[in-house]
């Protein structure tokens, strides 16, 4: 109970009481929350209580109606970091009317609506002063083969319960002390001990299933890796492009797969630590002492929650290296691949370089070639040149104007070499002088983006 409502309350907690306590875990806490104070205000209105005796805060509530017999009832609403709970309590009027198990007898009373979230437990508590029980007459009221009871706060003050729930699925305690004068400034704290213990109880033992199954799931992927190892490490010298892919696809799958329950594991479990310590703080601060006729509570409590945080723990643990084991087969894949993508490329380079390495070749005989076609060509040109040349001095002597034409066609020949070396040259010229405006035309071409 949180300290600003034990001071308020003060005046208003009493004994005899019949208190009924409820806490419903929140999916999604910083939403649900704010729901929770709307849906605390929507019960202090269906309860008609008076504005003047409600006290509401962001996550701590209460409100305190009187009947028109001197009988009172309280309501408290307490949002905590996952859960959050509600306690209704009867106090008569009449400090000897005789209170008993179930609903509420507050003249019309009743819950108006279901909260939202899971229910984590439910508590039926009854407050009896100024009297004290056996083991038999505990045995009529609490349902279940096993009955644990202590003394409590190093004090004349007794606690029973079953830790089984009735045919109205609650909890059932009775806290009883023969003076109502030593119970009465003790009951506060001691209803926060109680609902805390139940609460945290509940909330460390509420995950359980999904984590027992979680565990055979765990055990299916280490099962299915290390088969996977083993395959891998076989093949792997000898693995194909097309293998690896192969592997990949289903590691990266399962990887996957793991990731989630990680994930899911983490936001169920992680807050067991916390609990499970808080649950043995309170059983300290409970400083039971035990009766002689039951085991105590701390007993039941240690004997359900000792290890189940430790095993959450340990299945996280095992999560974790599950995930840092796939991440590394993974990786040398990955290597594996990028070695053998490095290995075809080095291949590509080689036979490229051997194809420059032809083509340069066949440059090379083609300049040659390319040579011998121009010198043979100067000599075919000197050849026709002559021969033209011949029968023009043919003409010439034959008109009387040349003596011996025989000597000027022999002359002539270096002549016609010499022309035809000057046609080869200017032609190559000329053909070197077109492609020289289109070679330097195209890169000027392309558009300036700077």
């Amino acid at each position: 109970m949180h300290k600003a409502q034990e001071k308020y309350l003060e005046g208003w907690l009493d004994v005899p009481a019949h208190v009924h306590h409820t806490a419903y875990r929140m999916a999604n806490p910083p939403s649900e929350r704010p729901q929770s104070r709307k849906e605390f205000q929507q019960l202090l209105a269906c309860l008609e209580m008076d504005p003047s005796s409600i006290v509401l805060e962001d996550k701590v509530g209460f409100g305190v109606k009187t009947g028109t017999k001197g009988d009172r009832l309280i309501a408290i609403w307490e949002a905590h970091t996952e859960y959050y709970s509600y306690q209704v309590w009867h106090i008569p009027g009449d400090p000897n009317q005789l209170l008993g198990f179930g609903p509420l007898i507050f003249p019309g009373y009743a819950f108006p609506f279901s909260p939202l979230g899971l229910q984590v437990n439910a508590l039926d508590l009854l407050v009896t002063p100024s009297r004290t029980y056996d083991h038999e007459e505990l045995g009529t009221f609490l349902p279940g083969p096993q009955i644990y009871a202590s003394r409590v706060l190093e004090e004349d003050i007794s606690i029973a319960t079953s830790f089984t729930p009735d045919e109205h699925g609650r909890e059932r305690y009775i806290i009883w002390s023969p003076d109502p004068l030593l119970l009465r400034p003790k009951l506060a704290r001691l209803m926060t001990i109680l609902t805390t213990l139940e609460n945290y109880t509940h909330l460390i033992l509420l995950p359980y299933p999904a984590f027992s199954r979680a565990v055979d799931q765990v055990q299916i992927f280490e099962q299915r890796h290390l088969y996977q190892r083993t395959l891998i490490t076989r093949e792997l010298k000898q693995a194909t492009h097309s293998t690896l892919q192969q592997w990949l696809e289903g590691l990266t799958q399962n990887f996957l797969e793991v990731g989630r329950l990680a994930d899911s594991m983490r936001y169920r479990l992680s807050a067991s630590v916390p609990y499970d310590r808080i649950v043995h703080s309170n059983t300290r601060a409970l400083q039971e002492q035990s009766l002689p006729y039951g085991r105590t509570l701390t007993d039941y409590i240690q004997w359900k929650i000792t290890g189940v945080a430790d095993g959450y723990q340990q299945l996280l643990s095992r999560i974790h290296a599950l995930e840092q084991d796939f991440e590394g087969t993974i990786a040398v894949l990955r290597t594996k691949v990028e070695l053998l993508l490095q290995e075809q490329n080095l291949a590509q380079q080689d036979q490229n370089v051997k194809l420059l390495a032809s083509v340069d070749n066949t440059t090379k005989s083609q300049v040659v070639l390319q040579h011998t076609v121009e010198g043979l060509s100067v000599i075919v040109i000197a050849y026709y040149v002559s021969g033209l040349a011949n029968y023009l001095f043919k003409a010439l002597h034959e008109l009387g104007w040349l003596a011996r034409y025989e000597l000027a066609s022999g002359i002539f020949v270096p002549i016609a070499l010499g022309l035809s070396f000057a046609i080869i040259t200017w032609g190559r010229k000329r053909i070197h002088k077109k492609l020289s405006p289109a070679t330097h035309q195209s890169p000027s071409s392309t558009p300036d983006i700077s």
